[in-house]
């Protein structure tokens, strides 16, 4: 399989393509890519049997692209704790180095890095870690862009790609801030981050590529 497919798997099961269906428009925004390259690609994964393809309704993995999904997102995020950890890489420069590393990755190497970093569970940028068998625990798939004003949530994860990690990290946004929505419209969401006190600008098209949980409706504060 080519890094480029195994691309598409991993950020359509980031998305929540193993238990739902997922957009073309949703692809397009996480990759950086055009809608004809997703509608390309989407098009040959379907024929080898990785991915399900309902028109106007999505995108949605099969067994055989779960399980592969899965074993690319582990190698990914166990190379990022190892980055971090043993390299001291900084936070936004992990994704990059991973990426390149993870599509070389055999089984054998994925399970001796577990164990050195002592069984991870969580990558930097918040997703879980698959087991060596491609198992792992759901986490949100409810997104910053679809609070409402007056709501607050503890941002979970993020997607892992780079122009959205350069973009947070710009924002001074983290894994578990708190963060609540002051204002909304359908291009950007003002933000008040409780961990810096800073009020905020976000793009819609990045905040839905932010998962949180603990959402609260606060009302003004």
């Amino acid at each position: 399989m080519t890094p480029n497919k195994e691309d598409y798997l991993k950020i359509i099961l980031e998305l929540g393509g193993d238990t739902q269906k997922v957009s073309n428009k949703q692809i397009v925004a996480s990759l950086n890519v055009s809608a004809a390259s997703v509608s390309e690609m989407i098009t040959k994964l379907v024929k080898q049997n990785f991915v399900t393809h309902t028109p106007y309704q999505g995108i949605q993995l099969t067994k055989k692209g779960i399980t592969s999904a899965a074993k690319l997102v582990r190698n990914h995020r166990l190379w990022e704790v190892f980055l971090m950890k043993q390299l001291l890489y900084p936070y936004d420069a992990l994704h990059k180095e991973a990426e390149a590393l993870e599509h070389a990755t055999t089984d054998d190497m994925a399970n001796r890095l577990e164990y050195l970093l002592k069984q991870p569970k969580f990558c930097p940028h918040g997703g879980v870690i698959p087991d060596a068998k491609g198992h792992y625990v759901q986490q949100s798939r409810i997104t910053l862009a679809s609070l409402g004003i007056g709501d607050k949530a503890t941002v979970e994860r993020v997607i892992d790609e780079t122009s959205l990690l350069d973009y947070l990290n710009m924002l001074d946004v983290k894994i578990g801030d708190s963060l609540f929505v002051i204002a909304s419209t359908p291009k950007q969401l003002t933000l008040r981050n409780s961990r810096t006190k800073q009020v905020i600008t976000m793009q819609t098209d990045n905040a839905a590529n932010v998962f949180v949980s603990g959402i609260k409706h606060v009302g003004t504060i």
